[in-house]
């Protein structure tokens, strides 16, 4: 049980790493990596031009689980988190923000789903 745990935990920081690489190929700057806040953790904290992007990923074994996306109560968790940024960054405040989601498949490039949801979804 807890080598299982081990292992799922150092496929996400290698789904993380792997995704940090992808957005930097793509001309983002990467902000924060693993920003655990007073009220949740955002997993990749991302900007390119005027554009702050809070990227959540999704790394699973089984490809047909990483489709699962974000489900609403980790969305919550996201938003409050990129609240606290944005009080901890009130210089953020005229940037446009959205939310990311990449997913990491085995053996698959990562695909990047671009405003993967507004928070008044």
């Amino acid at each position: 049980m807890i080598e299982d745990r081990r292992r799922r935990w150092r496929f996400g920081r290698r789904a993380e790493l792997l995704c940090t690489l992808a957005l930097r190929l793509k001309g983002y700057r990467i902000v924060a990596r693993d920003l655990r806040t007073p009220v949740g953790e955002i997993d990749i904290v991302a900007r390119r031009g005027r554009t702050v992007a809070i990227v959540e990923v999704k790394g699973r074994g089984d490809p047909s689980a990483a489709g699962e996306f974000v489900q609403p109560h980790q969305r919550r968790r996201i938003e409050r988190a990129a609240g606290w940024l944005l009080q901890a960054h009130p210089e953020w405040a005229a940037l446009d923000w959205r939310y990311d989601v990449i997913l990491v498949e085995p053996w698959r490039p990562p695909r990047h789903i671009v405003d993967a949801w507004r928070n008044d979804d």
